[in-house]
């Protein structure tokens, strides 16, 4: 017979039985609880100190705790990012490295003449520059001005490889040259449409500033069309405010698809380094030039025999002409061209080809992009006249190098 155990407390009543039963029920949840929270306590312990990196925490080293974002795909392109441009673009451009050998001075091992005049150095010179890859067979447009006078040339490309270049012609006039180097597999950049350019248009510069390696700055196009720079003798120079220092000289200057725009050629600079006014040749003259180079081994420009000066306010009044642009012709050369054609001292030309010009310049240019040999219509201004000439160009002479 069960003898049922009652209390009354409080007004509740209580099972004495349950209630025990109840207890020891929570003393093995308690010490399962216990020794759960135990284990897992040690385990953290021992992950904590063998293997910190599984809990995304640094080890205890002294280093500081970091907040870090999670990785992410690296297939996306952040938004603004020219990173497809300057990879798909950087593989063609070159370091070019350049050695003079050094000059033989007579008298370099004469004590008096070293001591009055100092001593000469022999070393030989080297050079640095840059330069594009724009064929699979080799061909490599860079400046004129890196490869000038260089006795050897040494191309080093993005993937390490290296090889010796040969020059195929040169230009100083557009400061172009085209070289040539025997290795397979070659990256090519993808020509792209300069005269499509507008002001404010993104651009990369990509070369090897000082020899630190590649690099690639990003920019503006700040204007087009600049000349009168006193670099070249026909310029047209795209100008950016993408960085271009000593070494990126041949380099390229590309659009944020990647294709070749120009061809960094010169900055403007007080300090040696970039002022953000940097200047390329358009890709649609160093095109012309190389396709010349590789016809004729030279560029054949068309010449009229005239010396040009810019139309000023003095000289219209000298030669009494009524003309407010255009340039003047000063002088002509007995038997040339425009001798023949009848252009005289005091005539302003105004149009060459049905291509308006304002400035020297501009005539220089137009008058270079003629074909030898074929006539092509000038209009000029005489006095108060207005005259048509047909001229037939003859071929620029080769500018003559200053003496040493």
């Amino acid at each position: 017979m069960t003898m049922e155990v009652v209390t009354e407390s409080a007004g509740r009543r209580y099972d004495k039985s349950s209630h025990l039963e109840l207890l020891v029920t929570m003393k093995r949840f308690w010490l399962l609880f216990s020794q759960t929270v135990t284990v897992l306590l040690a385990a953290y312990f021992v992950v904590a100190t063998l293997k910190p990196e599984w809990l995304n925490r640094p080890a205890r080293s002294g280093t500081v705790a970091l907040l870090e974002a999670p990785a992410s795909n690296a297939a996306a392109v952040p938004a603004g990012s020219f990173r497809l441009a300057a990879q798909k673009a950087s593989a063609a451009v070159v370091s070019i490295n350049t050695s003079q050998a050094a000059k033989n001075r007579p008298r370099s091992n004469d004590p008096w003449f070293n001591f009055f005049f100092g001593e000469q150095g022999n070393e030989p010179q080297v050079g640095l520059g840059s330069g594009v890859i724009v064929s699979a067979s080799g061909y490599i447009l860079t400046n004129n001005h890196v490869v000038e006078s260089a006795d050897e040339i040494e191309v080093f490309l993005n993937d390490s490889r290296h090889a010796r270049a040969k020059v195929i012609g040169s230009d100083p006039d557009s400061d172009i040259a085209l070289l040539k180097i025997e290795l397979d597999r070659l990256p090519i950049i993808v020509l792209g449409n300069s005269d499509s350019l507008q002001v404010g248009d993104q651009v990369l510069a990509i070369g090897n500033p000082f020899g630190v390696g590649q690099t690639v700055t990003g920019g503006i196009v700040s204007a087009l069309g600049r000349n009168q720079l006193g670099i070249n003798t026909f310029e047209n120079f795209i100008q950016t405010d993408a960085a271009i220092n000593p070494g990126n000289s041949g380099g390229a200057l590309v659009d944020i698809n990647g294709n070749l725009l120009g061809i960094n050629t010169a900055i403007y600079s007080r300090s040696g380094g970039s002022m953000g006014i940097g200047f390329a040749i358009p890709v649609a003259t160093a095109k012309l030039v190389m396709e010349g180079l590789l016809k004729d081994g030279q560029v054949t420009r068309g010449w009229i025999g005239v010396e040009p000066s810019e139309l000023s306010p003095e000289l219209a009044e000298t030669f009494g002409v009524k003309a407010d642009s255009g340039v003047i012709i000063t002088g002509v050369m007995q038997n040339g061209p425009a001798a023949k054609a009848g252009i005289r001292p005091g005539d302003v030309i105004v149009r060459v080809a049905d291509k308006p010009v304002h400035n020297v310049s501009e005539l220089l240019s137009g008058v270079a992009a003629l074909k030898p040999g074929t006539a092509a219509r000038f209009g000029l201004l005489r006095g108060e006249l207005k005259i048509e000439l047909e001229v037939v160009p003859g071929v620029r002479p080769k500018p003559r190098r200053p003496a040493p």
